[in-house]
């Protein structure tokens, strides 16, 4: 009985350190241009490290409580939406892709692809119809737009993939 109280106590320090991180990722990402990608990447490996500290299910509550926190301080509520829509759900989609172990590599690669792009799209058509009615974008920056977008998801998930690798080798045991 002690063990699982000392268990919890743990996890929820571990959870409030990570949520305090995340958010304060999330705010340099709404003060600090240039760097705003970094940020956000930053902020969803702590939704994967609370995966793995916890369960799915504490994912998708860090998830949530992450948003909602960054959605209360943040002034600007515009521009954690990238966390929203991609950069605090996609390690959850991962974690399910990924658990699935029979999925050979190339298709769990194209399944994430897709999903990718679904969200990218409705982010994109979003994004067009919120600030871009009265600005024409060259037909050309889309083709380069797009591809832009696969190359960094790639990259990406594979960061996140090392991430998740390096803290399971250096989370403390308890």
């Amino acid at each position: 009985m002690k063990f699982n109280k000392n268990k919890s106590a743990r996890t929820v320090a571990i959870g409030g350190v990570f949520l305090a991180l995340s958010v304060v990722f999330l705010f340099l990402a709404t003060i600090i241009p240039g760097i705003e990608l970094t940020l956000f990447t930053l902020s969803s490996f702590f939704v994967a490290f609370m995966i793995i500290e916890t369960s799915i299910q504490g994912g998708w509550i860090f998830y949530l409580a992450s948003y909602l926190i960054a959605y209360i301080i943040i002034p600007n509520k515009g521009a954690i939406i990238p966390f929203a829509i991609f950069f605090g759900l996609y390690p959850v989609i991962k974690y399910y892709i990924e658990s699935f172990k029979r999925i050979p590599f190339p298709i769990e690669i194209i399944i994430k692809l897709v999903l990718f792009n679904v969200i990218f799209g409705a982010g994109v058509i979003l994004f067009k119809q919120l600030f871009l009615n009265a600005v024409q974008i060259p037909d050309v920056a889309f083709p380069i737009i797009i591809i832009g977008a696969q190359v960094f998801f790639l990259v990406y998930d594979y960061l996140l993939t090392l991430a998740v690798g390096f803290y399971l080798k250096k989370r403390p045991k308890g």
